[in-house]
């Protein structure tokens, strides 16, 4: 079963083995429908999340170093790409790019993100692919004989764990093939400054995790109560990561398909983890990949990172 029926076929696999385990989890690739890719949008203008804020800084001078290497005529192939913004400052550095590939998994959102951004680019091919990048991706241009710049902004690489960020680097050098690869990295462990950025002083944040069970209920067949619940960050060490979690307020019994969903007060669901790297630390996580360290940007108070990697 492919198309939509297939996806949300996945998507109540997904989330029943989440919800019905001893300790309940939604996969954080499920956040990202229209709505809460939208929500995420205004986060990244708030002043507490500095991820944006220090990338915008460092990305023009990381473009600049990028566009000396590759020369005229390369095909950019973005991971995760949201509303297509931070594509630009890439694609105005390039000398004569031929190629931009948007890979993300709102289909709605990618469409109208690549439709706003191709007026702007007339020269550039302009393509998209509505996929799961936490699988093999298959793309809609064919690489061979092509300049190939892959980029993966954000903080997204920590959303997986160590592991599974190796396997990602590992299928993406698979996909890209002979290519440079730049790479945003959360690198911080202030506490402070993430309690800022991921607990969302304005509210925005919880909102962004709460449309996960809103989602549910609009998708699949269920009655959990998002209201029920209150979003709730976690720091935690060995590795570090920030964990998101949504905490049940009362107990209650929902019903997802025919199965039920049991929450006692307190119990929660992790909705998301970010770990967090140290230069060093994600340069030996890119090896374990198959990438080489080729280019290394990091703003003034080290809290966050751009790696360009080689394959």
């Amino acid at each position: 079963m492919s198309g939509p029926e297939g996806e949300r076929a996945e998507f109540l696999r997904d989330a029943l083995a989440g919800l019905t385990a001893p300790e309940k989890s939604l996969p954080g690739k499920y956040l990202w429908d229209e709505a809460g890719s939208g929500l995420f949008d205004r986060i990244c203008g708030h002043a507490d999340y500095y991820p944006m804020r220090e990338e915008s800084a460092l990305l023009p001078r990381a473009a600049a170093d990028v566009a000396a290497r590759l020369g005229p005529g390369a095909t950019v192939i973005e991971f995760g790409s949201g509303a297509s913004r931070k594509i630009r400052t890439l694609l105005d550095a390039l000398p004569r790019p031929a190629a931009y590939v948007a890979i993300d998994i709102s289909r709605d959102y990618l469409a109208a993100a690549v439709a706003r951004l191709a007026p702007d680019y007339p020269d550039v091919e302009m393509l998209w692919s509505c996929a799961d990048y936490t699988k093999p991706v298959r793309l809609p241009v064919t690489l061979e004989g092509r300049s190939v710049l892959g980029f993966y902004p954000g903080t997204s690489i920590g959303n997986f764990t160590p592991a599974e960020a190796t396997a990602f680097l590992d299928r993406a050098r698979a996909t890209l093939g002979p290519s440079l690869f730049l790479v945003g990295v959360d690198a911080t462990w202030d506490r402070e400054a993430l309690q800022g950025a991921y607990a969302g002083s304005d509210g925005l944040m919880a909102a962004f995790h709460l449309n996960l069970l809103g989602r549910l209920r609009r998708e699949l067949d269920t009655d959990i109560d998002p209201g029920n619940f209150r979003h709730e960050v976690r720091l935690c060490p060995d590795p570090e990561r920030v964990e998101a979690h949504l905490v049940a307020r009362a107990a209650a019994t929902y019903r997802l398909g025919d199965r039920p969903l049991t929450f006692a007060a307190g119990e929660s669901i992790r909705t998301d983890t970010s770990h967090k790297y140290t230069p060093d630390a994600f340069r030996r996580l890119a090896a374990a990949g198959g990438w080489e360290a080729a280019g290394f940007w990091q703003d003034p108070l080290g809290r966050y990172t751009l790696h360009l990697l080689r394959a």
